[in-house]
């Protein structure tokens, strides 16, 4: 008899034990999801900025540089590099693009995307 209560007793610490190691973890899971949730908005609010390290001469720019401009993906940039090869052949002396204007000369750039534009680029 004394080691039946004393495995009931046994029985009932130990489900204590588990019961209240299962409400820590269901804690612990719920704080880390609210610190994620919280996180997540913090970022939403910061605005995105890209920042470059120097300005992109858009003449002699590889396609891998080209895309760090805002609003310039894969397919605009090697729009730009295959203008300026053209534009090699026929005039070689002369560069493709003089200013942030002549960008307006590549399919799939516009006034709106050469304003965006503008400040991160040079021409010599």
């Amino acid at each position: 008899m004394v080691s039946e209560d004393y495995i009931r007793q046994s029985e009932i610490g130990q489900s204590r034990i588990q019961s209240f190691a299962f409400v820590i973890g269901v804690c612990g899971c719920v704080l880390l999801c609210l610190a994620f949730t919280a996180s997540s908005f913090v970022a939403v609010r910061q605005p995105s900025v890209v920042e470059l390290d120097e300005k992109i001469n858009p003449n002699e720019a590889q396609i891998a540089s080209l895309v760090r401009l805002p609003g310039i993906g894969i397919s605009r940039a090697e729009a730009i590099v295959a203008y300026r090869k053209n534009f090699g052949n026929r005039e070689s002396n002369k560069a493709a693009f003089r200013r942030s204007d002549d960008l307006q000369k590549v399919k799939g750039i516009g006034p709106k995307t050469v304003n965006n534009i503008s400040q991160w680029l040079k021409f010599e």
